[in-house]
């Protein structure tokens, strides 16, 4: 299928690892050309450089996304350099443990790394998606639907993102910008990996998780995830706008007395 995204300029905060670089390797490879947003100097250019070494195009833009004027400064390189935006990935964030112990100032900076930060963004690209006629695709949590205990913050920051992207979607439609959501639950990540290797039984509670995901008793993917971003983020999906997409294997609203034994 041609996605009709070969030139394409995308932004992917947090673009170089996890679930980001699932997203931009899948974008890379529909010929979009790649800018990753990130904190961390030496990823992000070490990640775009490898993908520049396999034939795609990709770019890095250091901007630590809490702070304006690095968000700012990051979109005016990134038009500078490719003249245009079609699509932005809201990407980045943390689960952050932000819990009702943790006090007020805790729970606003929590807000400020997880939501904050997209408003901002997408703010400042306001203008160049109009001029694209662009999408911008969020990505969720289930946390915004299940709830998870001890993490107020992120839970808060995700459901908002959730409104955000209807309200976004309806506000933009007649400027011919698409904004949907998608919502991974449980994926592999190098994240992941490091949190799930901490717990006192790695491989029951890895095992344990795995049967609760009705679909293939398994892990999504980091590649499921970007694909999913990609086509809804392509001319493929172009009537498809202010959707919350789970891609998560069933797991998020099933009845768990249904997939577990």
């Amino acid at each position: 299928m041609d996605t009709e995204l070969k030139g394409k300029v995308v932004i992917v905060t947090g673009g170089n690892k996890g679930i980001g670089e699932g997203i931009s390797r899948s974008f890379a490879a529909e010929g979009a050309i790649v800018v990753a947003f990130g904190r961390n100097r030496e990823e992000g250019e070490t990640f775009c450089e490898a993908l520049r070494s396999e034939g795609a195009q990709a770019a890095f833009r250091l901007a630590e996304l809490t702070r304006e004027s690095e968000v700012v400064a990051a979109v005016s390189q990134t038009l500078e350099e490719f003249g245009r935006i079609d699509v932005l990935v809201n990407n980045a964030g943390v689960n952050d443990g932000v819990d009702l112990t943790a006090g007020v100032e805790a729970f606003r900076g929590s807000l400020e790394k997880n939501l904050t930060q997209c408003y901002a963004l997408v703010h400042h690209c306001l203008d160049a998606l109009k001029a694209s006629r662009g999408n911008i695709v969020n990505i969720g949590s289930k946390v915004a639907e299940t709830g998870q205990g001890g993490t107020s913050g992120y839970a808060a920051s995700k459901g908002g993102l959730n409104a955000l992207t209807r309200e976004w979607a309806l506000d933009l439609a007649g400027d011919g910008i698409r904004v949907n959501c998608v919502i991974p639950a449980e994926v592999m990540t190098p994240l992941y990996e490091r949190w799930i290797a901490r717990q006192s039984d790695p491989e029951g509670d890895l095992k344990a998780i795995c049967d609760s995901i009705p679909l293939e008793k398994r892990m999504t993917t980091i590649e499921e995830i970007g694909d999913s971003v990609v086509f809804v983020a392509s001319p493929k999906s172009s009537h498809t706008t202010g959707q919350i997409l789970y891609v998560d294997g069933g797991y998020t609203h099933f009845d768990r007395r249904c997939t577990t034994d």
